[in-house]
């Protein structure tokens, strides 16, 4: 009990005195998570929405698919990547692996069924009568998506969150993609994985408080919007 407490009170003062080694990982983190977001976003939604929108063959084998692909074990998603962007692997030549384009990659293509489900989902879930609108006033596909984002912009959003607190606790891919290089590549899951298993469990401990923290303040968003919607 005394070992736990005293490595509690370390990892609180190793938070409370912004150590530097701490919070560059945290930056790290955030950086690589809201990257992947933000790119997985601008496609997942737009996808999404065309989804929903459009007739065409196979429609309910892509929202079966996209089930799927939600629940993929992320070292699945890593092994992928990491078979691409290995030496030996078709994009090789390229040097992407162990950097943070390797992770973000991961990373975005991870969280892009999410992003894109809820989407599709919640334009199907949508008032009928703003798609009957759109379609009488004679909007095309394309013409038919800023209305759309502009009506469901709280749900969609919540969508987007939902990715990033995908994004920002994963450790499969981007331990096998990243490498947990120093200053590179070192995110929070990665570093409380290994810092721990190396014996420095204040460390980690004061990294999964900050985890935890940044969990609580994505679940406050999502209520926040849930309550707009």
């Amino acid at each position: 009990m005394n070992y736990f407490s005293d490595a509690f009170s370390a990892a609180i003062g190793l938070v409370f005195q912004f150590d530097p080694d701490v919070y560059e990982i945290v930056w790290t983190s955030l950086k690589i998570s809201l990257i992947a977001t933000f790119f997985a976003s601008l496609l997942g939604v737009l996808l999404g929405i065309w989804s929903a929108i459009s007739h065409f063959p196979g429609k309910h084998v892509l929202q079966h698919l996209l089930n799927t692909l939600m629940a993929m074990p992320t070292v699945m998603i890593g092994l992928i990547f990491y078979g691409l962007l290995s030496r030996r692997g078709p994009l090789g030549e390229f040097g992407l692996l162990y950097t943070e384009t390797a992770v973000i990659l991961g990373q975005a293509c991870l969280i892009l069924p999410i992003i894109m489900n809820m989407t599709l989902v919640a334009v199907q879930s949508a008032d009928n009568r703003l798609m009957l609108t759109l379609k009488m006033l004679g909007a095309k596909s394309y013409q038919q998506i800023v209305p759309i984002l502009s009506e469901l912009r709280y749900v969609i959003l919540a969508g987007i969150i939902t990715g990033f607190g995908r994004a920002i606790g994963e450790v499969g891919a981007a331990m096998m993609l990243g490498g947990n290089i120093q200053g590179s590549t070192r995110t929070m899951t990665t570093a409380i994985a290994l810092e721990t298993s190396k014996g420095d469990f204040e460390l980690g401990l004061a990294l999964g408080l900050l985890l935890l923290l940044i969990a609580f303040t994505v679940n406050l968003m999502l209520q926040l919007l849930k309550s707009k919607t």
